[in-house]
């Protein structure tokens, strides 16, 4: 659902310092092996859980895809809280059915990188600890119920940004997973879209909630797609082997470009002041994002970080018997099928 373009590495404090190459000390049979793998990924073909591949690689599907399956599951949270709130049956309803696609997302994904050779556990594990990141969007409270309109016009629709040239990854499972997420993604987008519209259309203190929302969520939602290019020396790394296909600024600004003319129809004003059409660039222009705002709450010190925390903790303990459960019918029903087919 939501990414940082997927460039914060797990286990440091704000150290962009990416994966590095192949050693240089390689043997023949791997040098062999890295001439295989370029030659597939410079014709842009799949790499597959069988092949071979650089362990840089491998390492940085499983912080990208792990980073990505968490900030699924923790992006449940913020909008689960507004499912006995929602106004109407009929926006309960939809909640309910949001929040269950974007579990269904994080198991998906969760598979993916399992293909890798990491266990859910350990991921799990990383995600409970403080440990692995997840987008810092969700460290933010939602105040009102046009948050959950904003969340998916304007979270959504950067997710989708990013998510889409996904579906092209040079990693065959993730590229796979991302076709249904996107898909679902997109409805998402466009029912936020679509709530948002019918509060525009109410009362007065309903379109300044709406406002109120937008203001919040405008500069929180450009930071998603990562630091500036000049400081995300993983971006490079990323390209050169398929994983990512665009760059952290061309997303933010293909959003930007894509975002204007929906905010002029939805009758909100973008918190920008320099938002500009530039008639030579041929996009917006915009004002300055608050990076020290973004890592500070990537390391752990936003609104919400331990709440949230706390909150997935806490229902993965309570749920152990559910999963338990589940594992001991799973076992049952094998153990059936067995001595029928004997």
């Amino acid at each position: 659902m939501y990414t940082q373009s997927f460039s914060v590495p797990d286990d440091t404090a704000g150290n962009t310092s990416g994966p590095k190459g192949v050693p240089a000390a390689a043997s023949a049979a791997e040098a062999e092996l890295q001439a295989a793998f370029d030659a597939r990924i410079d014709q842009d073909g799949r790499i597959e859980p069988r092949d071979w591949m650089p362990a840089a690689y491998r390492k940085t599907l499983v912080r990208q895809i792990s980073q990505h399956a968490h900030s699924e599951i923790v992006g449940m949270l913020p909008e689960g809280n507004w499912i006995s709130r929602a106004p109407s049956l009929k926006r309960k309803a939809i909640l309910i059915a949001k929040v269950q696609d974007e579990g269904g997302h994080g198991l998906y994904l969760y598979s993916a990188a399992e293909t890798l050779g990491t266990s859910r556990a350990e991921m799990l594990e990383g995600l409970h600890s403080g440990k692995a990141k997840y987008s810092s969007i969700f460290n933010y409270p939602t105040l009102n119920w046009a948050d959950m309109g904003v969340i998916g016009w304007l979270v959504d629709g950067a997710a989708i940004m990013n998510q889409i040239p996904l579906c092209r990854c040079s990693y065959g499972p993730y590229a796979r997973a991302m076709v249904r997420v996107c898909k679902e993604e997109s409805f998402h987008q466009r029912q936020g879209y679509e709530a948002l519209l019918v509060l525009m259309q109410g009362t007065q203190a309903q379109r300044e909630m709406v406002q109120d929302a937008v203001n919040r969520y405008w500069w929180k939602c450009l930071a998603m797609f990562g630091p500036p290019d000049a400081d995300s020396p993983n971006s490079q790394q990323g390209m050169r082997w398929g994983i990512k296909r665009f760059t952290n600024d061309d997303l933010r600004q293909k959003f930007i470009d894509a975002t204007v003319p929906q905010a002029r129809v939805l009758g909100v004003t973008l918190p920008d002041p320099e938002l500009k059409w530039n008639e030579e660039r041929g996009h917006y222009d915009h004002g300055p994002i608050d990076w020290d705002e973004f890592w500070q709450v990537v390391n752990g010190h936003g609104p919400m970080n331990k709440e949230r925390l706390a909150t997935r903790v806490k229902a993965h303990e309570q749920g152990a018997w559910v999963r338990e459960a589940a594992a001991a019918h799973a076992a049952k029903q094998q153990q059936r099928q067995l001595k029928e087919a004997a």
